[in-house]
């Protein structure tokens, strides 16, 4: 008798939920399969998720070692074998989507997906984030997409780059995608995905664009318009915020009592807005460890300024009292705590040295002061530190729902960590050609779109049958992390046993919490471990 087992662990789940979306057929039907190809397209696509969801650290490419030890057959289909999948098979794919259009594909994709199907569309997250490319790559003029010296948030000044434009629902489910230069500008690329979206995906429920501080100036307001809605956040280098920002008023209380806040309206780019002027008391907490630095070394700074100061001789009384109220307009937060203007004597020839007797000597003045911290001012300032100003257009936003928009900004941000965390490995991208890097980079979002409407699913179905999972801690939760739950399945196997003309396979290590589990994300991933 003959054993063999392979790995299955939490890819039957993505499998499953691959299979679910039907995305295969999409992918099939806008890149067919011609003569040079043995599977389909919709396979390679499903094989390269199940790499990047794999979380093997190693680079989100297709090659077979990484095939190897996985049960191939159970999850891309009957007669499907590692060695199906080399670089040509790869390349060949990557090269496809790109003529296709990156952008298009995932559009067309999710476009299919949501269809008869409903997780969550009133708030749409807007945000950018950039990836290092590693290897050389030739500069082609006239491409949109160009792989180019940024600016990078992980100091790799010597790596060229991508941006990636990501839209996500409230539920961190990616919606749109889009790859970019390396140097595209925030401000023009955040505006030109909300038109894109806008005009390409149709939603049946009020919808609000939400976006951080980037996405917030004159012209691109002017250019949304008053008939889309968004929620952004106010940069404090508008003038307009400056002052709301140093309002003297009385704060308000949010429902969530870390917050506090002030309305105010405003028609900047001549739209009707409200802005709300919120403070955090844990943000204050934080900046107040700062502020309090900034303070004693602009308090050390001003005294060994004063030093030098002091060291210069005046011809007269008030030139000396000038000089020493003009040096003190250049410290906000300090102030006299005693100024006085002495004489001096100098020797007229002006060499060094103790004059000889009889001597004359020319009448000079110098400053003699000490400084204090302005404490009213410090205290002012300390009062309104963790303030920001958020906005809408729609001016009947109540507070407390402008601010739970907006702090929803971080489902993108956790797509965006997700997609740059070492075990996903797709932060580190070496390819041939710049046009397979933006077609790896639809991969890389849809991966993302599998993990967190997957992720979704199983929340939802937790809270709707009053289930239940252990967490990390060993405590019941109903909103576990996919990765997880992942983890969970680590130890399950195939395993074939063959003797002579019968073959018996069955999944090993399979226990009462991973078939719940299983049960809870229905029968298009239970199949996989049956």
């Amino acid at each position: 008798m003959k054993a063999t087992s392979n790995f299955l662990g939490h890819l039957g789940i993505v499998a499953g939920f691959y299979d679910e979306l039907d995305i295969a057929p999409v992918v099939d039907s806008c890149l067919p399969k011609n003569r040079l190809h043995k599977i389909d397209n919709g396979v390679v696509l499903k094989a390269l998720i199940l790499n990047g969801l794999g979380f093997v650290e190693r680079r989100l490419y297709m090659f077979p070692e990484y095939l190897e030890d996985m049960a191939v057959d159970r999850l891309l289909g009957e007669g499907v074998s590692a060695k199906d999948f080399n670089d040509d098979v790869l390349g060949r794919f990557l090269d496809g989507v790109y003529s296709y259009g990156s952008t298009e594909l995932f559009n067309r994709i999710i476009v299919e997906v949501m269809k008869g199907r409903c997780f969550g569309t009133s708030l749409l997250h807007v945000d950018t984030t950039s990836f290092s490319v590693y290897g050389e790559y030739e500069d082609e003029e006239g491409k949109l997409f160009e792989l180019t010296i940024g600016h990078p948030k992980d100091f790799r000044w010597d790596l060229n780059r991508f941006v990636l434009c990501l839209v996500s629902n409230q539920h961190g489910v990616p919606l749109y995608m889009r790859a970019l230069s390396g140097n595209s500008s925030d401000k023009k690329s955040l505006v030109e995905t909300v038109e894109y979206v806008r005009s390409h995906l149709c939603f049946d429920e009020k919808v609000y664009y939400v976006a951080d501080s980037a996405f917030y100036s004159d012209e691109n307001l002017r250019r949304i318009g008053a008939h889309t809605f968004w929620v952004s956040r106010v940069p404090g280098t508008i003038e307009e915020a400056k002052q709301v920002l140093d309002l003297d008023v009385e704060l308000s209380s949010c429902s969530d009592p870390r917050y506090q806040f002030y309305e105010t309206s405003c028609d900047y780019a001549g739209i009707a807005q409200k802005w709300v002027l919120f403070q955090s008391s844990e943000m204050k907490a934080r900046m107040e460890k700062t502020f309090d630095k900034n303070v004693e070394k602009e308090l050390e700074e001003a005294g060994a300024s004063l030093k030098h100061v002091s060291a210069v001789l005046y011809y007269c009384r008030e030139d000396a009292l000038q000089a020493a109220l003009k040096w003190q307009e250049g410290f906000s937060r300090v102030e006299f705590e005693s100024l006085d203007v002495e004489p001096v004597g100098r020797r007229k020839d002006g060499k060094r040295g103790r004059p000889r007797n009889g001597e004359l000597l020319q009448t000079m003045f110098k400053i003699k002061a000490s400084v204090r911290m302005k404490q009213a001012v410090v205290d002012a300032e300390r009062e309104k530190l963790g303030r920001f100003v958020l906005a809408t257009n729609d001016t009947g936003l109540s507070a407390d729902k402008l601010l739970e928009y907006y702090k929803g900004q971080g489902s993108v941000e956790r797509g965006f960590r997700f997609l740059k965390d070492p075990k996903f490995r797709v932060s580190e991208v070496f390819l041939k050609k710049p046009e397979r890097i933006e077609a790896l980079a639809m991969v890389m979002v849809l991966s993302l779109f599998v993990y967190s409407y997957a992720e979704w699913k199983l929340r939802e179905q937790l809270a709707q049958k009053r289930e239940t999972v252990l967490s990390q801690l060993r405590k019941p939760t109903s909103r576990p992390t996919l990765k997880w739950v992942f983890f969970k399945y680590d130890n399950v196997v195939v395993i074939k046993l063959v003797d002579g003309n019968r073959c018996h396979v069955e999944v090993a290590n399979m226990n009462d919490e991973l078939w719940k589990i299983l049960r809870l994300l229905g029968p298009a991933c239970e199949k996989y471990y049956q």
